[in-house]
């Protein structure tokens, strides 16, 4: 299972932090963030972008990936199981299963480190003076 979860070789450039509408409605910026996340993660894991924003079901590895999304979402940004559900077009159990889920998977070593890189290259991105850029 962590074969498909492995970074793609090559170089990560860090990413440029997202700029986020403070003007914006709520929900919006949500979607902002969110979406920001899911291009980090199409990035990181070399998965469709597409196939991550995706309503449908889709491959046990973009599953994963995007439960890796919500669970970076909900912990590393601090946004409520509902707001995450809203913004990846998902319920809020559909949310608190992949946060169950990930954290029960982080007892892996390897998985850990890269859950790790992950919540820090978000926070480079979107965390400014200790709190997430809503």
């Amino acid at each position: 299972m962590i074969d498909a979860l492995r970074p793609r070789r090559g170089r990560f450039k860090a990413p440029a932090p997202v700029l986020v509408d403070e003007d914006a409605p709520m929900d919006e910026r949500l979607f902002q963030i969110c979406d920001g996340v899911v291009d980090i993660l199409s990035t990181f894991f070399n998965v469709s972008g597409r196939d991550l924003r995706s309503n449908s079901r889709c491959g046990r590895p973009v599953a994963r990936v995007r439960q890796i999304g919500m669970y970076i979402a909900h912990v590393t940004l601090a946004l409520t199981m509902s707001e995450v559900g809203r913004a990846f077009g998902r319920d809020r159990s559909t949310v608190n299963h992949a946060c169950h889920l990930i954290e029960d998977m982080r007892e892996e070593l390897e998985f850990d480190r890269i859950i790790q890189t992950i919540e820090n290259i978000v926070r480079t991105a979107f965390v400014r003076d200790g709190t997430a850029r809503r």
